[in-house]
């Protein structure tokens, strides 16, 4: 039976089933689209836990049509959208729902095993455009992992999947009427693979850093711990008077870092996907991200939630550096909540239907002034304030906050003579980086991951101690009052340490280093040890 311009609907057709992907997490799970055309008055009626943009795709969808010469529905129009028990959102079924009503409308004929092995992305326009939209890569992914064939999708999302188009037959389409010719005509080439190199090893020449270590004036203490928390992924707290360079020193770290890997780069490319981040010019992300929220921002834009959970700030930093200026000010709920990601690397946002996990394997690093004013053990400016403010200011981060910071780094000033000088101030961040990457290429050898990622078991398979280290970490645990997870942090800094320097174990030399930072911490401030 046919479609009558005339006459309407004939009443014999039979329901279409479209293929389409709703994102959960950072994964996502297909989603079935079923359309039928049925006897009775004019009406739409959209089922299965939809939002209100895809409850409005009926407008955008009638534009559309009737803008690319088809003819919108005119008979009572079903579209069911399952699982049911999912709620969906967005304005990616507009595409599902459009070809979905054609076909049972029979406007246009597809292969049955088209249908069946294809998905269909994409947000119409009122003229039958086929704009862009987010958390197209995961989609993608999830495809190939589901034996999905074909894809569907934007134009303007084609850089984004342009790497894995060697595993997917990925269709990028710029109108509703180039993918109804797609689709009948079954004879357009798929997008072909843009291959873009990637690895551990490398540097992209082109991305200088924003900023360069030598840029940064004196600070070597200061930069030799950055060196450290890069190369084997610790988190570090930089403590000092105001306008020191805390927050210099610690933009200057994405320069340092090397570059993501391949499969880095899937994940952290769909995570800025999901979160409307990335954008149509944008491929994916090769360069670590660096992620600086405010104080005030709250537990959801931080952690991560929301009535249909986003990624937060410490997710959208997975794989490179979560920035926290002004520690103490942000409020101590919101800081608690990074304990368990800190450690675990991985966020679990619970609602009461569906529990959803985003990564976050994130370097935090944070840097903070030493008392309200600012100025304590300042050789330029006299602190103002009492000690009950000082310890209360201190007793805005809790201890075990604090033993989540492998190193605690003190940023004194920098004497006006060596501002002043127009030659850098030592290595370059290319320089820094050539180090951090020889480290790290140790630990990946070695162990898989980096140091700050070894669990208690594996610190004794990996951190072989020589009898001098074992006699100075006993000591250094009663003269710091070391928590177990403190010892463990130390061991993975030393071996960090010993890694730089080439060493095969750890030598006390290398512990006496990394409890110097432990011991900066004591001194500057005794009543957060």
């Amino acid at each position: 039976m046919g479609y009558d311009n005339e006459e309407g609907y004939h009443l014999t057709f039979m329901p279409a089933h479209i293929q389409s992907a709703a994102v959960f997490g950072i994964d996502a799970i297909c989603v079935d689209v079923e359309v039928d055309v049925l006897q009775g008055l004019p009406s739409f009626t959209l089922v299965g836990l939809t939002d209100k943009a895809i409850q409005e795709s009926r407008e955008r969808m009638t534009a559309a049509l009737t803008n690319s010469g088809y003819t919108p529905p005119r008979r009572k129009t079903i579209v069911s959208l399952a699982p049911a028990s999912l709620k969906k959102e967005g304005s990616m079924y507009d595409v599902p729902i459009t070809i979905g009503f054609l076909c049972a409308s029979e406007q246009i004929v597809v292969r049955a095993d088209i249908l069946k092995t294809s998905w269909f992305i994409g947000e119409l326009g009122l003229d039958g455009s086929i704009r862009f939209v987010h958390g197209v890569l995961p989609i993608a992914l999830a495809a190939i992992r589901g034996g999905i064939k074909r894809l569907y999708i934007p134009a303007d999302n084609a850089k984004e999947v342009a790497e894995i188009a060697d595993q997917i037959q990925i269709y990028p389409v710029a109108s509703l009427s180039g993918l109804i010719t797609c689709l009948v005509q079954d004879q357009v080439q798929p997008f072909q693979v843009v291959s873009w190199q990637f690895g551990i090893s490398g540097e992209d020449d082109k991305v200088k850093p924003e900023i360069d270590m030598n840029e940064i004036r004196g600070q070597e203490h200061a930069k030799r711990a950055l060196v450290l928390c890069a190369a084997g992924g610790h988190n570090g707290l930089l403590i000092g008077p105001p306008g020191t360079g805390k927050t210099l020193l610690a933009r200057a770290m994405v320069g340092i870092l090397p570059q993501l890997s391949k499969e880095e780069s899937f994940t952290v490319t769909s995570i800025y996907s999901i979160a409307g981040l990335l954008h149509a010019s944008d491929g994916l992300m090769k360069r670590r991200p660096f992620r600086s929220p405010h104080h005030g921002a709250s537990s959801a834009a931080l952690v991560g939630g929301g009535t249909m959970p986003k990624p937060g700030e410490v997710t959208l930093a997975h794989h490179g550096v979560l920035f926290l200026d002004e520690l103490p000010e942000f409020p101590r709920t919101v800081l608690e909540q990074l304990r368990a990601p800190i450690e675990d690397g991985m966020v679990t946002v619970s609602r009461a239907a569906h529990t959803v996990r985003f990564p976050a394997r994130a370097m935090l690093i944070a840097a903070m002034n030493p008392c309200p004013c600012g100025f304590v053990g300042s050789q330029r400016k006299s602190c103002t304030c009492s000690a009950n403010d000082i310890i209360r200011y201190q007793r805005r981060i809790s201890g075990p906050m604090l033993d989540r910071f492998d190193l605690h780094v003190l940023v004194n000033d920098v004497p006006a003579e060596e501002l002043l000088s127009n030659e850098r101030s030592g290595a370059s961040s290319k320089e820094y980086a050539a180090i951090v990457l020889a480290a790290r290429e140790k630990q990946w050898a070695r162990q898989g991951k980096v140091n700050a990622e070894l669990r208690p078991s594996e610190l004794m398979e990996y951190c072989v101690l020589q009898e001098n280290g074992r006699s100075l970490l006993i000591k250094a645990q009663n003269r710091f009052r070391l928590s177990s997870r403190g010892i463990h942090r130390l061991l993975k800094v030393a071996l960090t340490i010993a890694d730089i320097a080439g060493a095969d174990s750890i030598e006390a030399k290398h512990l006496a280093e990394a409890l110097q930072y432990r011991e900066q911490l004591a001194n500057a401030l005794p009543d957060f040890v």
